[in-house]
């Protein structure tokens, strides 16, 4: 267990080192898109780590990479849509703003300090094991992939659930079997279930985030009512789709 999530820790890294480079060299559109989800998967990965060395500092490092790159993989998702959708002023203004921002991610204190740190946490795994305080890990983790699943059939049970929160937990969950595949143990029905709620509760927060953003930049307007009827779509989906997830997955 120790070996491999060692090595998943090291694949990690490499990956951050080339969405890094993709970044500064401009030309890869989903260099920001693969970064966020590589640090994505590190942050469900170290979850159920909690408590031990060098977990914490690891934990804030790849929190502020992630606060740095939401706003700019938002304006991204936001320009993709407003090319597709006949509107090429307004996405080619929010094209230009991101040139810059590229190389500014892949040389920022956030991502540095993130790949420094990162690169030590084997050292204080491999430490953590000779001083036995990795004793039963693969229970400790179970346990905490556990009380993920247990939260989520809360939230979905509760009648004034909140799609912000439902959304936030499904992910940790999948991203969490994700990490550790070998401790799986949810229903055969429940990555499927998940992966449908999840895209269902993703183009509903495209359309709420952009509705908002939408009171204060007038080039979005003409996109306001188009995104009304997607973001009620997209609701009556989900609603659908939780409920497959709630039937086939936590009622017995």
């Amino acid at each position: 267990m120790i070996d491999r999530l060692v090595a998943h820790v090291l694949g990690i890294e490499v990956r951050l080192l080339a969405c890094q480079a993709r970044l500064t060299a401009r030309t890869d559109p989903e260099a920001l898109h693969d970064l966020r989800t590589t640090v994505r998967r590190l942050r469900s990965l170290l979850r159920p780590l909690r408590g031990l060395p060098g977990v914490e500092q690891l934990e804030v490092a790849a929190a502020r990479v992630g606060e740095l790159t939401t706003p700019l993989r938002d304006r991204e998702v936001l320009a993709a849509y407003l090319f597709e959708h006949h509107q090429p002023e307004a996405a080619q203004r929010r094209m230009a703003q991101m040139a810059e921002a590229y190389p500014a991610v892949s040389a920022s204190p956030e991502l540095d300090q993130l790949l420094i740190i990162l690169d030590a946490f084997p050292r204080f795994l491999r430490a953590a094991q000779r001083q036995g305080l990795l004793k039963g890990l693969s229970k400790r983790i179970e346990k905490r992939l556990g009380k993920q699943w247990k939260h989520l059939e809360e939230a979905l049970h509760d009648p004034a659930h909140d799609r912000h929160r439902l959304r936030l937990l499904i992910k940790r969950v999948r991203y969490g079997i994700d990490a550790y595949p070998e401790l799986d143990r949810l229903p055969k029905a429940a990555m499927p279930r998940l992966k449908a709620a999840q895209g269902a509760l993703g183009d509903w927060h495209d359309c709420w985030q952009w509705l908002a953003r939408a009171q204060e930049e007038a080039d979005l307007q003409p996109c306001v009512a188009t995104w009304k009827t997607t973001m009620a779509d997209a609701e009556r989906r989900a609603d659908r789709v939780l409920e497959k997830l709630d039937r086939d997955c936590f009622k017995s």
